[in-house]
Order: structure tokens, then sequence, then C-alpha cells
């Protein structure tokens, strides 16, 4: 099985499925991350510039921890739009890839510009990816892939559907984090907390309303026809 996060920001699919992606690479699938933006806003201190090279290298380093497949978009960070250019980028990416499953934000949940916009474009083009008169440089997948959206920031608005243990495989979430050491400061500077409590207060919660220690969360987007089984991949992770 191949499975794939988009990220709107370098940090998200660690933040929010680290652990999932973890789980499903321990357990022989296929997984990738792509990140959508540079993360080059993220910083009180350095150059956009600057800040997006430290970024897409904690970003690359982060992946390389469980042996994911990266990808990097390169749009500017709090600028995602719905555009064909975009779409097409997108597309093809799903088409190299060639995902079974792709999580990434909750559209209708989620807080953030870059996330809601990120999980409707990944919505809108899951159609899109196996329609050969949709030319990218990749050709078109021969099947749909499953939608999961996973956890919002705190929890936010988020009614979970499936809950994925992560306690086997928490310190490896939590190294893939540590990874964007950059994160650290920004969140300081903005919130007064740093990247750590936000991963201890969540999942454990998280854990806490499914029976364990550390879990993620995810709703399944519905459509029709399902192109895999009905009850969906996402549980063999469990």
């Amino acid at each position: 099985m191949r499975i794939m996060c988009f990220s709107p920001h370098p940090d998200d699919s660690e933040l929010f499925c680290g652990g999932t992606l973890a789980k499903y690479k321990a357990q022989g699938h296929d997984v990738g991350v792509a990140v959508m933006t540079r993360g080059d806003v993220g910083s009180p201190t350095l150059s956009r510039e600057e800040i997006a090279a430290v970024r897409e290298k904690e970003a690359r380093a982060a992946s390389a921890i469980i042996g994911a497949e990266f990808f990097w978009l390169g749009y500017d960070d709090e600028f995602v739009y719905d555009t064909p250019e975009v779409r097409r980028c997108v597309i093809d990416v799903l088409r190299e890839f060639k995902p079974d499953v792709v999580l990434c934000p909750d559209k209708d949940k989620d807080y953030h510009p870059d996330h809601t916009r990120m999980g409707q474009i990944i919505w809108d083009t899951h159609v899109m990816a196996a329609v050969p008169l949709i030319p990218t440089a990749h050709p078109a997948l021969n099947h749909i892939h499953e939608i999961w959206y996973h956890d919002t920031s705190g929890g936010i608005g988020f009614e979970p559907e499936v809950y994925v243990d992560i306690t086997d495989v928490w310190d490896t979430k939590v190294k893939m984090v540590e990874c964007h050491k950059s994160q650290n400061d920004w969140l300081q500077h903005l919130y007064g907390y740093p990247v750590t409590y936000l991963l201890d207060v969540q999942f454990r919660f998280r854990g806490h309303q499914c029976g364990c220690r550390y879990a993620e969360a995810f709703r399944k987007a519905r459509m029709a026809p399902q192109s895999v089984s009905r009850n969906g991949l996402l549980p063999t992770a469990v």
C-alpha cells in the first residue's frame, strides 16, 4: 500500500500524522510526504529566503527518519491559493507517487487558511488525477485514492472517526518533530510555548479518548464510489 501526506507547511505532517506515517512505514508500506509551502515567513529574525532554506532542510531530515519519499513544492507560506497551476502541480505529485491513501488537513474544520485550502485542493483534485485529458508530466492514475483528514491544532472543531494508537512509535514521532528546530523559536515568539508542549498535550488527550497512551485522530472524506474497501485502509495502521 502507498500512503502520502500532503502538508501545507514543513512541520504539519510530523505534528499531526507523523506517528501514523511511521507505523505504516514500519509495516512495510510506501510512505510519501509532500510539502506545499516553503515556510518562508516562519521566523522572527531570519529573512524569507534564509528561513525557507532552513525549513526545507529540517523537513527533509524529518522525512528521512522514516525513509519517506519527499516532495518539496515550494510555494509561498500564507499564500496557498487554488489556481490551475497549483492544481496541476498537486496532480502531478499525486501521479508520481501513486497513493492509495492521502492524508491532509481538514478542509471544513481547520483554522488556518493554508490548511483549509490544502485540504480543499486535495479534495478537488482527487478525481482529476485519474483523468488522462488533464495532462501533466506523469501519466494519469488508474485508480482514485482515499482521503483522510487529520486532526486540527488543539483539536478545535474536529470530531475523530478513527484513532491510530501511536504509543509504540511515539519516540519516532518526537524525533521527527524535533527536526523542526526553527519552529520552537517561532512558536515561542507567537504563542509562548515550544512545539513539544503541543505534542504532549494534544496526542496524549487523543490517546485518553481511545484508551491508549498516545494517538492521532482522523476522519474520512466521503466519496462515491469508494475505490477501495468500504471501511478504508487507514485502520490497518492500528
